[in-house]
């Protein structure tokens, strides 16, 4: 069905009459800086610009990038979503109204310079509008994630100095309810869909708010839209540390024209043809970068997927867009994987026989990048039918990113004819530092440098592999209110300091070969800090001595557990539980002495009690995503001389991989059946 044209997102009934493009369309001056890093909300950096070459481009605004693509594309369809069952589309002249509408209400809020708008929902036109409207009227576009607890969601706008939060609806509106008080800049909450179930002076629909700034003249905003500056901060994504509370990454304007410039030249897209889904958490820098500043700087069509979109309505959306590109997590892609698998394993033998043999065609076609003989019967039979099944008949471009893929979920689908193209970078970065594209392409490599930055391989070891370290117009400011992260992060000639670990191989394709830094990255794309998680259930449960969580390029989170025992003259721990153990054991009325006995017999009260205790950190967790939802417990302590603890008795980021390697079994064991 086609989608209908209109606004829906305008309070009127009647459509908005063309509002005059502002003036500024020359390029803006820069905002005075002499240093390449900041941390203050209002301070400017200096651009790592150089005099010829990608990095020379005149640095622009988020204004005026997308008032180039109005002026070029304003009847191009911009965004699609559904209303009623029905598509709806704004066009790229009426998203930017919008925007301005929004801007209007922003300035008619109190909004004031420098400070955050939250926003805390689906995607969505009204998350889109939001945001850009926020930049507009010169505030911080701050996504926040829409698993996160109250006082996770709290912290964000805390720490943002959010005067407005704008939510999807009545349960994430409850939650910032609850921390209200704690919220000394709030002057204000949109929610932007259902009814509100309650009256507040504070409180608005989303018809409501855009109404609120009717009245401001169009000469105010384009005062504020064009005092912004290319090298000041417009959007706040907040990331996870290894330890302690997430940190607010500062980005410029120029880091995301610059980067959504620049990252769009390396691949095969077109002006005004390109389609693409939005379903990914915009309050991460990948989803943000692609659907929305990538997007706005080719002038793409943006359909919204439907909030379930990750429990499996996802492929409905897909084959209604048939979107041109593509971006998944590996979870996404694992997840068609298991189902195609599924869906293989009850077909007939024959039909099982003629999807093996296209597969191994589809293989070799995509490591030779030689057309074998019979690719296109495999093609006809197999190949398209498989794409059209997915809604990626039209898709020329499928990524990767986000968190590590396996090489066996890549090869499945290059098997399938549809390369996956992995893009590596960091929240810091904004987004991407090297990029696949179809005609570069390396399986397990994370592409190519985009051009106009620099990549340097700090302390390389016998293998060429060395800390992973960026330079470029990409890198963020800094974070916001934490010079000491930010000097941890960007060493004092400016080189972003990945605590990744990667090689290139003699074509400059770079490969990550491990991680530095703590953070568990799971194959949904979540960024994990385990050690706070381990801490919790440490204290939690005053039996165990060693937690190792478990999640890296996984689907969920389970952790190794290890109990406390007697250590002998060497060191070496021995099957006899230690003495706080055995109160442990008495307090539950368990008559175990050992640790074999507790595994063997699965003594119901101490497993009871780890199970209790799990869900106690549970409870705490920020998100879903960062709850343990499976444990086992080892038959021995973790030790030094057994190689699972470092020279301090601590369990090392760098010792942990080792520790997997010895457990691989268990932990098999663990991800055996899926949640």
């Amino acid at each position: 069905m086609a989608p209908k044209r209109g606004c829906p997102y305008c309070p009127n009934t009647e459509e908005p009459e063309a509002v005059p493009l502002s003036t500024a369309t020359a390029p803006a001056t820069l905002a005075p800086a002499d240093q390449l890093w900041s941390t203050s909300r209002d301070k400017a950096v200096r651009l790592r610009m150089e005099g010829s070459g990608p990095a020379s481009e005149t640095p622009v605004t988020i204004h005026q990038m997308f008032l180039e693509t109005v002026g070029k594309y304003g009847d191009h369809p911009a965004l699609v979503s559904k209303k009623g069952g029905q598509w709806v589309t704004l066009t790229w002249r009426q998203y930017y109204e919008q925007c301005r509408a929004a801007a209007k209400s922003f300035l008619k809020l109190g909004l004031e310079r420098y400070h955050g708008v939250g926003i805390l929902g689906f995607n969505s036109p009204e998350w889109f509008i939001s945001d850009v409207g926020c930049i507009f009227a010169g505030g911080l576009g701050t996504g926040i994630y829409t698993t996160n607890t109250p006082e996770a969601c709290q912290y964000v706008a805390a720490s943002s100095e959010a005067n407005i939060l704008v939510v999807e609806n009545q349960k994430q509106l409850e939650k910032i309810l609850q921390v209200k008080d704690q919220l000394p800049h709030l002057k204000a909450i949109v929610q932007y869909k259902g009814e509100l179930q309650q009256k507040a002076p504070f409180l608005y629909t989303w018809a409501e708010f855009m109404k609120l700034g009717e009245e401001v003249p169009d000469e105010q905003l384009n005062a504020v839209t064009d005092s912004l500056r290319a090298n000041e901060c417009c959007t706040l994504i907040f990331t996870s540390g290894t330890t302690g509370n997430p940190k607010g990454v500062m980005l410029s304007h120029d880091n995301l024209t610059w980067t959504a410039y620049t990252a769009c030249s390396m691949v095969n897209v077109k002006y005004a043809e390109e389609v693409l889904v939005s379903y990914l958490p915009l309050s991460h820098v990948a989803a943000q970068l692609c659907d929305m500043w990538m997007a706005t700087r080719l002038a793409m069509t943006t359909y919204f997927a439907e909030p379930d979109a990750l429990k499996g309505s996802l492929v409905n959306t897909l084959k209604e867009a048939r979107p041109t590109c593509f971006l998944g997590v590996p979870r996404v892609w694992e997840k068609m994987q298991e189902k195609m698998k599924a869906i293989g394993a009850k077909a007939t033998p024959m039909r099982r026989t003629v999807a093996g043999w296209a597969k191994s065609i589809g293989l070799q076609y995509n490591y030779s990048n030689r057309v074998p003989w019979g690719f296109m019967l495999a093609n006809n039979l197999v190949f398209k039918k498989v794409r059209e099944s997915l809604g990626l008949d039209r898709c020329k471009l499928c990524f990767t990113g986000a968190a590590p893929i396996t090489k066996e979920t890549l090869e499945y689908f290059m098997s399938l004819n549809i390369p996956l193209l992995e893009l590596y970078g960091m929240s810091e970065s904004a987004g991407p530092h090297t990029i696949s594209d179809s005609q570069s392409y390396r399986i397990t490599s994370c592409g190519k440098l985009m051009p106009g930055c620099k990549t340097k391989l700090e302390n390389p070891d016998e293998d060429g592999s060395g800390e992973v370290c960026f330079w470029g117009r990409h890198v963020f400011m800094g974070y916001l209110n934490m010079p000491d992260k930010t000097a941890e992060a960007l060493d004092q000639d400016g080189w972003l300091h990945s605590g990744d670990l990667g090689r290139h191989d003699q074509n400059d394709f770079l490969y990550i070969t491990g991680r530095i830094k703590e953070l568990i990255i799971t194959a949904g794309g979540e960024n994990i800090p385990p050690v706070p998680i381990e801490d919790a259930v440490k204290a939690e449960v005053p039996i165990i001595s060693n937690a190792m969580l478990i999640g890296d390029k996984l689907k969920f989170l389970s952790m190794l557990l290890t109990l406390k025992c007697v250590v002998d003259d060497n060191g070496e721990p021995t099957d006899e539980l230690s003495h706080e153990a055995l109160s442990f054991c008495q307090q539950h009325n368990v008559t175990a002495t050992t640790v074999s006995e507790i595994i063997a017999n699965k003594e119901p009260a101490i497993y009871k009690a780890i199970q209790e205790g799990m869900e106690r950190a549970n409870a705490r967790a920020t998100s879903n995503a960062q709850k343990i939802q499976k444990w086992v417990i080892l038959e021995r302590d973790f030790s030094a001389t057994g190689g699972e603890l470092g020279e301090k008795y601590s369990l090392l980021m760098s010792i942990k991989p080792i520790v997997v390697k010895m457990y691989q079994e268990k932990i098999n064991e663990l991800y055996a059946v899926a949640i």
